[in-house]
C-alpha cells in the first residue's frame, strides 16, 4: 500500500558518509555512495525508518553504550538496531533495503581483499541475516555512483545509478554523469 508524501513541509536530511538518521513520516533521507553501503529500514505500519551510510565494515571493536561510529558496518547497525528497540518493535517487523558497494578501482581492485565495496556488503548481508530484518531490495556491487532518495513516509527507496565507463577506449575509467 502506498503513502502519500506529507501535506505539510518535508524535512530532507543528507548522509554524509559515517552517517545516520532515524526519521518519521515527514522525512526524506538522501545520500551518495560509491563503496559505501547504506542500509535503510522501514516499519510498514509505524511509518518509521533510517538509513547508515557506512564506509568499512568493522573497526574491529565495537565499544559498549551509545558511543557507535558510523563509519563502520557493525557500529552503523547498532545504530539503526537501538532506535527500533526504543520502538519496542521487533527487527522482524522492519523491512530492509540495501544499496551499494561499488568497486570504485575496478581495473587495480579485483581481489576481495582489495575491494571495500564487496567487504562493506560481506558485512551488511551478515548483520541483517544476524538481526532477522528480511531484505526486500537491494541494488548492490558493480561500479560506480548511486544517488539514493529514502522517503520514510512510504518505505519508497529512489534511486539513480552512475556506472563508470570506457573513456574513447583508453583503460582509465571514469564516471559518467
Amino acid at each position: 500500500m502506498a503513502h502519500d508524501p506529507p501535506v505539510t513541509g518535508i524535512l530532507e536530511v543528507f548522509l554524509h558518509p559515517g552517517d545516520f538518521h532515524f526519521g518519521k513520516h515527514d522525512t526524506r533521507i538522501v545520500t551518495l555512495l560509491g563503496s559505501c553501503v547504506s542500509i535503510t529500514v522501514w516499519h510498514p505500519r509505524l511509518r518509521v525508518g533510517g538509513m547508515c551510510h557506512f564506509m568499512l565494515p568493522s573497526c574491529g571493536v565495537i565499544p559498549d553504550g551509545e558511543g557507535y561510529d558510523g563509519r563502520y558496518g557493525d557500529e552503523a547497525m547498532k545504530l539503526l538496531m537501538n532506535h527500533i528497540g526504543r520502538l519496542n518493535a521487533e527487527p522482524l517487523q522492519f523491512e530492509a533495503k540495501l544499496f551499494g558497494g561499488a568497486n570504485m578501482f575496478p581495473l587495480q581492485c579485483q581481489k576481495n581483499e582489495w575491494n571495500v565495496g564487496e567487504r562493506n556488503l560481506e558485512m551488511a548481508v551478515t548483520l541483517l541475516e544476524r538481526y532477522e530484518i528480511p531484505v526486500k531490495a537491494r541494488h548492490i556491487g558493480g561500479d560506480g555512483h548511486r544517488k539514493l532518495m529514502f522517503d520514510v513516509w512510504s518505505g519508497d527507496v529512489w534511486l539513480r545509478h552512475q556506472p563508470l565507463t570506457r573513456d574513447g577506449g583508453r583503460s582509465r575509467l571514469e564516471p559518467r554523469w
